[in-house]
């Protein structure tokens, strides 16, 4: 008898735990998260100029819009499109800050002279087409093209370890 009233208590504080649990998110604030700053108008209205472009090229292709009435809404919007893309940057130093981040993660990146730079900051190979990332030889400085090479074709150096 003395066990069955400490399982149905013990099961009576599990429930009750669960059921907070659950209806806790209902009774207490949650933290908000911060929406992003609203963009310039300007910003908006170049997004808007290239979704009209696209929304136009849809309703041509799917028969909507005449050709007479696409080429001149499509002349309207690349004319507002090409005219806040040919404007200069509203921040310069934005953009300096910005393509020094990149350079900077450029640099920490191998990169590949088919591919590009790589993603894993520690390959030594491509992993999209096998070259040899750092392109010369360590000890000869021969150029290393072959794909997937292990060895230095001029003086036998291992290229990897």
């Amino acid at each position: 008898m003395n066990a069955a009233i400490i399982a149905l208590v013990v099961g009576t504080v599990l429930a009750v735990g669960a059921l907070a649990f659950v209806l806790y998110p209902l009774f207490f604030d949650q933290p908000v998260a911060r929406a992003a700053p609203p963009r310039s108008i300007e910003s908006w209205s170049d997004d808007v100029a290239v979704a009209a472009l696209r929304e136009i090229e849809f309703d041509r292709a799917t028969g909507k819009l005449s050709d007479a009435d696409y080429a001149q809404l499509k002349e309207q919007y690349t004319k507002q499109a090409l005219a806040r893309m040919r404007r200069a940057p509203a921040s310069g130093a934005e953009d300096d800050a910005l393509e020094a981040t990149i350079r900077a993660y450029r640099a920490e990146r191998p990169s590949c002279d088919r591919c590009g730079p790589r993603p894993e900051p520690d390959a030594i190979f491509c992993s999209n087409c096998g070259l040899y990332l750092p392109g010369r030889c360590e000890q000869c400085g021969e150029r290393v093209e072959e794909a997937g090479a292990r060895f230095c074709s001029a003086c036998g150096h291992r290229l990897a370890a």
